[in-house]
């Protein structure tokens, strides 16, 4: 009976063990069977305002102090047609502050000056992130220590405010419209609450708050100037402890904020929009959030991999950045700022190599530009095929996107126009490859043109499309 036993449990053993493989696939075949296919309606009546332009805003790390990171990069830059360009290290890698013989603080923005000029070549305002601390400055001589003077914190903050913002300002890229000079950007710190970046808490002996307050009340002295946006708290992520008694601090100390920031790296593309709403949650929970609940809200870095990924550089990091792109083009955001814009002379996060030449991301970018006048709605969208679309005068721009981690989803994605003029049309599909083919002759059928059966797109993993359709007679 024994031996009949062990015998059976045995037997049951190896039958799950080979079963195992089988219910696995099984799984993982069902699961993509039950993902939904992309089926896209671009309806021209179907708008909603001007296309948002959120997404052009990029950030610069600190690959290398002293150097001009931006020099070999203008026009590669400018080509993207970026409103705003962050930038950090601007204390320590510009030697903004120094002491004389006698102890007393001295500024020299020569340096960045040079690098401010060209963010502005790119077409682009600055966007400062107020750190790092002066070793002259700082408590313990590093760069991430508090200060040993608030006051001398202070004042470095005004004179920065003074310079970027002032009205009296001259920079050596010559007179700047006042434009350029109205709402600047600056931000306290960066990722405060990260270690490698002073480990700083949101209350307690080496207080975030603390550094926000004399920081608001070094901007709050700067003299003849332009309006400009302070805030924070830019956090590695959004945490709900840190928004919360951040904003109570601010509000008990009536302390000027215009924006609430914090960073994000996921390759979830839905993550970026959770925030949002995760954000209004929380400043709901009490009525002293209720000043807050209509502050611009900024991503000040976002990207696929918080650490040096290759596969950023590839068509996946591409796919995800438009697919990102796509999910919280229509939240309430009123910038993210991708990160980065240039890789030092190591692999880092850069849209651009070292040597300015361009990586998948900067050409999916470029497919962006693509799209202006008024968003069209798009229906039909699917669990990996997204898309984005715009009409202006006489043009319908489409992009698709198939972003799929895991590189196996490819599909055939009927398109369908609905409601154009009556007449013949130039149909373009541009890869990101660069691959382009062009039909002159497509004609709208009832105010339709279809994209179906044989002319279906075929989109593999990873892969993005752009269609522009223009009305020829």
């Amino acid at each position: 009976m024994k031996k009949r036993l062990k015998f059976k449990l045995t037997l049951y053993f190896v039958l799950t063990l080979l079963a195992f493989p089988f219910l696995f696939f099984s799984f993982q075949y069902l699961s993509r069977a039950a993902a939904i296919k992309a089926n896209i309606v671009v309806d021209v009546a179907k708008t909603s305002g001007p296309f948002p332009d959120r997404w052009k805003a990029l950030a610069q790390g600190g690959e290398e102090s002293g150097v001009r990171m931006f020099e070999n990069v203008i026009s590669q830059v400018s080509e993207l047609y970026p409103r705003f360009i962050r930038i950090d290290h601007i204390y320590d890698f510009y030697d903004v502050v120094t002491r004389d013989g006698s102890g007393n603080l001295s500024f020299n923005f020569d340096k960045l000056d040079q690098t401010v000029c060209d963010i502005y070549h790119t077409g682009a305002k600055p966007f400062f992130s107020l750190g790092y601390m002066p070793p002259t400055m700082s408590d313990d001589g590093s760069l991430i220590g508090k200060p040993k003077s608030w006051d001398e914190w202070s004042l470095l903050v005004q004179k920065t405010v003074e310079r970027y913002s002032g009205r009296q300002t001259t920079l050596p890229c010559g007179g700047l419209d006042d434009f350029w000079r109205t709402d600047i950007y600056y931000e306290v710190w960066n990722e405060p609450d990260l270690e490698s970046f002073g480990k700083w808490k949101y209350l307690g002996d080496k207080s975030y708050s603390e550094l926000y307050f004399y920081s608001a009340k070094g901007a709050e002295k700067a003299e003849d100037i332009f309006p400009y946006k302070l805030g924070g708290p830019v956090t590695t992520a959004l945490y709900k402890n840190w928004i919360q008694k951040f904003l109570d601090y601010v509000a008990v100390n009536n302390l000027k904020i215009d924006f609430i920031s914090w960073h994000h790296y996921s390759k979830k593309t839905d993550d970026y929009t959770q925030d949002i709403i995760n954000l209004n949650k929380w400043l709901a929970e009490s009525p002293r959030y209720d000043r807050f609940e209509n502050l611009p809200r900024i991503i000040s870095e976002w990207g696929y991999d918080s650490e040096k990924n290759p596969i950023a550089d590839t068509e996946v990091g591409a796919a995800h950045t438009l697919a990102s792109i796509r999910n919280f083009i229509n939240a309430n955001i009123e910038s993210a700022f991708l990160f980065e814009v240039k890789d030092g002379p190591a692999l880092s996060w850069g849209i651009l190599n070292y040597d300015g030449s361009k990586k998948p991301r900067w050409y999916a970018l470029q497919m962006l530009n693509t799209l202006n006048g008024n968003q069209i709605i798009v229906d039909g969208e699917g669990t990996y095929v997204t898309a984005l679309a715009s009409v202006s005068d006489d043009k319908i721009s489409l992009i698709l996107t198939n972003y799929d981690e895991t590189g196996r989803n490819t599909e055939a994605v009927p398109v369908v126009f609905r409601n154009l003029l009556p007449g013949k049309h130039s149909l373009t599909k541009t890869f990101l490859n660069g691959q382009k083919t062009v039909d002159l002759n497509v004609e709208a059928v009832n105010g339709e043109i279809s994209l179906t059966g044989d002319k279906a797109i075929i989109m593999p993993a990873n892969s993005i499309v752009t269609i522009e359709l223009v009305k020829t007679n």
